[in-house]
Formats: structure tokens, sequence, C-alpha cells
């Protein structure tokens, strides 16, 4: 379980940098992704250390090789837990990127770790976006 003090201070820094994104203010997004940052740092290998803070921070990285490496450990952090949640959005969203980034064989590794992982969560929604992306790059 993710300390309740540190949930709210990712999901709120969260939304003002989503707020920030549309407004376009560069100096308060860098500050607020800064932030955000030294959260995932700070707590890293304590107790306090979940991997939302890190799939949060590589969902607001720009530059899609490091997005990628922050939803590599955000992957390993749900691993550990064995949060079938966590594992199968992370990997999901990390083989969009793969995808993006023309590394198709790694992406289609992700989406099969990913569907095994979504066999056991409620979003049907997710299992629907996995299955679909991995039928679309193993037809490609």
């Amino acid at each position: 379980m993710m300390n309740t003090k540190i949930y709210k201070s990712v999901f709120n820094i969260a939304g003002e940098l989503m707020e920030t994104a549309h407004t376009e203010d560069i100096e308060t997004f860098n500050s607020l992704y800064l932030e955000l940052k030294t959260i995932c740092i700070d707590n890293e290998n304590t107790d306090k250390d979940r991997p939302a803070q890190w799939e949060t921070l590589a969902d607001f990285t720009e530059n899609l090789e490091e997005a990628v490496a922050g939803y590599e450990k955000a992957l390993e952090k749900s691993i550990a837990i064995n949060s079938k949640d966590y594992m199968s959005s992370i990997a999901f969203s990390m083989a969009t990127l793969q995808v993006e980034l023309g590394k198709t064989e790694a992406a289609i590794k992700n989406l099969k770790d990913a569907k095994i992982s979504a066999n056991k969560i409620e979003d049907k929604e997710l299992k629907v976006e996995i299955d679909e992306l991995l039928e679309r790059l193993l037809d490609a």
C-alpha cells in the first residue's frame, strides 16, 4: 500500500502537470516534473518506493527513451509487490512507446506479459487495448 501522503502528493502533482501541459507553461511544467522526480528519487529503495510514482513520472517524461526506462523501473517495482494491475498497465504503456520507437519485438514481449498479468485484473478496457495492440503488431 502506498503511503497516503506520498500518494496525494503524486496525484496532485500529476493533476497540475496535466493542467500546465495544456497551457504550455513550460517553466511550471518543468518545476512540477522536478518535484515529482525528487519524490521518486527520495523514496527509491525505501519502504515508500511504489510503482505508481515511477509510472506517473514516466507518463510525463517527454523523451521517449527516458520514459521507457521509467516504465521499466515502475514495472520492476510492480513485479516486486506482485501487483497485476500495475504490471499490466505499465507494460502496456511501455509497449505503446516502444511501438513509436520502432521497437516492435520489445513491444510484443511487453504486450504478451501484460496480457498474462491482465488475466487477474478487473479493467476490461485495458484488456481490450492490450489484445488489440498485440493483434495489430502480430498481424503486421
